[in-house]
């Protein structure tokens, strides 16, 4: 699959692919962006999204299955030294039996440091327990633009 290819129509209802989407990307690859969450869970808390609009990644072909965990390691170095983080979580929801409510492939890197969370806080604990403050949720309070841009350019700025 050429870079052309990559650039299929744009899905209008699909949040990964409107228009724009590169303008807040912090990283790019040839099949994948990086993108601060709109709702992090916590600070740091980022998502390695495809290019290419398809909802699993069952549907990679070889040379996104060979860029995938190349990129996914690139943004996670950068997001720990960013955010001084210590450790980090990667989850991928395959599925809306899952918890995925985008279907859009996309991995969630949440950046952990001591004390993040309380200790019966853990995030995914919190996704079995509670639809309301998935990964995915559109119920967890949205950044502003303002908001969304800093953190952006902030991560950027790292690179």
């Amino acid at each position: 699959m050429n870079k052309k290819e990559l650039e299929e129509p744009l899905t209008l209802s699909c949040p990964f692919c409107r228009e724009g989407i590169s303008n807040v990307s912090f990283l790019e690859s040839d099949y994948f962006r990086a993108i601060y969450n709109i709702a992090p869970i916590i600070r740091g808390h980022s998502l390695v999204i495809s290019r290419r609009h398809i909802e699993s990644v069952l549907d990679f072909t070889k040379e996104e299955q060979s860029e995938f965990l190349v990129f996914a390691a690139e943004v996670t170095r950068l997001l720990l030294k960013t955010f001084r983080g210590e450790g980090f979580d990667w989850s991928v929801q395959e599925g809306k039996v899952a918890g995925q409510s985008v279907p859009h492939f996309h991995m969630h890197i949440v950046i952990r440091r001591p004390g993040d969370l309380q200790a019966d806080e853990d995030w995914y604990g919190k996704i079995v327990e509670n639809e309301d403050i998935l990964l995915d949720s559109n119920s967890r309070k949205k950044l502003s633009d303002e908001e969304y841009q800093f953190y952006t350019d902030f991560i950027k700025s790292e690179i």
